[in-house]
């Protein structure tokens, strides 16, 4: 037992002793007791009908109570420095070799699935995210949203829905939310109650927890697929049409600066993504987020990430300052994974002062919201411009918005491409060129429709002529669905 990665001072102690704490937990099931006295005779009882549901419920709560017990025998033995480098063939069949005495020396029986299941969960909490594992590992999970410990939803194909999967109490679930905030160098306590971080795969995680959080530990995770989806996949699930996929093409390859607008969940990074994948290889790219996410297919990438301040305070470098540098860094394109606050000028000077081809992405729900709040986040920095001076630098500055949105029934789609034409007088001019034509729904609330263009010659068509990318203007022209 414990014959390659137990702590050594453990080892010269062990024995043969049954643990106590497992002894407690084998009483906690109520285990029957071996008696040598015969019991005397009584009239045979009726046996009481337990509910399939309340016998499941027993059942889990048991493996839980052993399962809670098994853990905390695991890291109080093992040395864990050494589990870095042992494989996962020899730490699974080291955890069942502890698992299967430690269940002979309190008598509990379980079946060979039961016994598997146990030697899992054991694996994730020890090298993984514990009962998060699971859902991570399911390629049909889109998000994950713990509401404390008791309750996580999950969600499939654009609807939420209640998961079996718990943690044992608030206590396990702080541990796990430690455990990924400390592996990308950030903390989370009492004093700093909420935190960003990603996970290993780049998935997107927060966290908050009490005294802000009243109910337990609120965990948002948004998971990221495995294979990048370019612009073909996006085509194929209907998230855009053909030719708005060969019109963005032309867009991003002549450097129109382009801002992806949408709300939460609609797929803004995965369509900023999808983009720039149509930039040239022989470009330098520097991407700046607040948590690395993007996941750019070019050779020349340089990627930053802000940081919060430290426990004293200090230390904090914002998503400005990394702006600030990277006009130091000789880049063709900047690409920023979201711009909400006062990186806003930065930027804006950034896509009128040679960099050509920037992106960066905004919530809001239609791209004439997206400008006004591009209006309101350059008041909230604190710079006094006249408005019509602030218009005209964004209408100089932004060439293209991409409206991403998630509909009623949980599909993403492009439900616009607006282009900004300029200024006339004091309001910014903007043609749409593609938008999403919604028709009805069927009897399983799906949404109906077909993408369209608007019958708007494009403002940069002289411009792609230019680039070697001429479009034919059929694709400008209004369907029928």
């Amino acid at each position: 037992m414990f014959s390659r990665y137990k702590k050594q001072d453990v080892a010269k102690v062990a024995g043969n002793a049954a643990p106590k704490p497992l002894a407690q937990v084998a009483a906690a099931a109520k285990m029957p007791a071996k008696s040598t006295t015969a019991p005397p005779r009584m009239a045979k009882p009726v046996p009481a009908k337990v509910a399939p549901v309340d016998k499941e419920k027993k059942r889990r709560e048991r493996l839980g109570e052993i399962k809670v017990e098994l853990h905390n025998r695991l890291l109080d033995n093992l040395n864990l420095s050494a589990l870095d480098k042992a494989s996962e063939s020899d730490l699974k069949a080291e955890i069942m070799q502890i698992t299967s005495e430690a269940l002979d020396e309190i008598g509990i029986v379980l079946n060979r699935d039961e016994r598997l299941t146990l030697n899992q969960e054991l694996y994730d909490e020890v090298k993984g995210l514990g009962p998060l594992e699971t859902l991570l590992k399911d390629d049909s999970v889109n998000d994950i949203l713990v509401n404390g410990p008791r309750q996580i939803f999950i969600e499939r194909d654009g609807k939420l829905i209640l998961s079996d999967v718990t943690f044992k109490d608030e206590r396990h679930l702080l541990r796990i939310i430690d455990k990924i905030v400390s592996a990308v160098g950030r903390r989370v306590d009492e004093s700093n109650p909420y935190v960003d971080a990603r996970l290993a795969d780049g998935s997107r995680f927060n966290a908050m927890v009490p005294p802000i959080a009243v109910d337990g530990s609120l965990v948002s995770i948004r998971k990221f697929k495995k294979d990048k989806l370019g612009i073909e996949d996006l085509v194929a699930f209907g998230a855009f049409s053909p030719e708005m996929a060969l019109y963005l093409e032309a867009a991003v390859s002549t450097r129109l600066n382009i801002i992806v607008s949408g709300g939460t969940g609609s797929g803004k990074t995965t369509t900023l993504n999808a983009l720039s994948s149509f930039i040239d290889n022989s470009e330098r790219i520097l991407t700046i987020e607040d948590t690395a996410e993007l996941q750019l297919q070019q050779i020349h990438v340089g990627r930053m990430e802000s940081r919060p301040a430290n426990v004293e305070g200090k230390g904090a470098v914002s998503a400005r300052d990394c702006l600030k540098n990277a006009l130091r860094m000789r880049p063709d394109r900047i690409i920023v994974g979201e711009t909400r606050g006062e990186e806003v000028i930065d930027m804006l000077q950034a896509m009128n002062t040679g960099h050509d081809g920037s992106m960066t992405t905004i919530h809001a729900n239609n791209p004439r919201d997206g400008v006004s709040r591009l209006e309101n986040m350059i008041a909230m920095a604190g710079i006094e411009m006249p408005l019509k001076a602030v218009r005209s630098q964004i209408s100089s500055a932004v060439n293209l918005i991409v409206q991403a949105s998630r509909l009623q029934d949980g599909s993403r789609r492009m439900t616009s491409i607006t282009e900004v034409t300029g200024m006339e007088g004091d309001v910014i001019s903007m043609q749409e060129v593609f938008r999403f034509q919604r028709v009805g729904l069927t009897p399983e609330n799906k949404i109906l429709g077909h993408y369209t263009g608007t019958g708007v010659r494009s403002h940069f068509s002289e411009r792609f002529k230019m680039w070697g990318m001429e479009l034919p203007s059929e694709i400008f022209e209004p369907t029928k669905g």
